[in-house]
């Protein structure tokens, strides 16, 4: 009996705690949990532009779409699409596509997107092919800020993208890594000049051959 009792109280000391370690931790999981759970709202249809327009870049390349692949020709220097839903989110939501560069050596994602009441554009792939960053922050673009740095994309290969606004942070993962979270307090986003009318969500490519797809969104709680 003396030996029973002591290792009773151990199997119900361990039974307890694991019983606390698969209780969430706090309120973030059960967010998190509810995130995951939202269904993503496609921004492409399969065989039409419906929705977007051709961005007057001036000197744009070929703009078609086909089984939902969005192709972007060689402009001089871009070209790109812009939405005109109306009902587009600008606080707490997600962005998430595939794109790949199939000829050209610069970026391959240009994807302009509100941030509260201001924008910012994620740069893939820019400044020579492989430089990525948030263009701008505090008026300094994706190869001068915080959020800069550099990975090797080869052309012809898909790539998997994602973007995260919410209250605190712009996140941005590429194959489901992280490269960018920087916060948004104390900071201004803006657009550089050229890419202005990608406003309020729009996508363009530079001196490149592109295709996206999959390119969806969702509101988060």
């Amino acid at each position: 009996m003396k030996t029973i009792l002591p290792l009773l109280a151990l199997t119900l000391a361990l039974s307890s705690f694991c019983s606390a370690q698969d209780k969430p931790a706090s309120g973030e999981s059960k967010d998190a949990k509810a995130n995951a759970e939202k269904k993503w709202t496609p921004l492409l249809s399969s065989d039409t532009l419906d929705g977007f327009e051709i961005t007057n870049f001036g000197g744009e390349g070929e703009v078609d779409i086909k089984d939902g692949v969005l192709k972007l020709g060689m402009g001089d220097p871009l070209t790109g699409v812009t939405s005109k839903k109306k009902d587009l989110p600008t606080e707490n939501y997600e962005l998430r596509w595939q794109a790949r560069r199939v000829t050209g050596s610069d970026f391959f994602v240009g994807m302009t997107f509100p941030v509260g009441k201001e924008h910012c554009s994620f740069i893939c792939g820019g400044w020579g092919g492989g430089l990525t960053g948030l263009s701008s922050i505090n008026g300094n673009d994706a190869s001068e800020n915080e959020t800069s740095g550099f990975k090797d994309f080869k052309n012809g290969k898909w790539y998997s993208f994602r973007v995260r606004v919410n209250a605190t942070h712009v996140t941005v993962w590429i194959e489901d890594e992280e490269i960018i979270n920087v916060t948004r307090e104390g900071k201004k986003f803006s657009l550089r000049a050229e890419v202005l009318k990608s406003r309020p969500l729009g996508y363009c490519v530079f001196q490149s051959d592109c295709e996206v797809k999959e390119w969806e969104y969702k509101v988060l709680e």
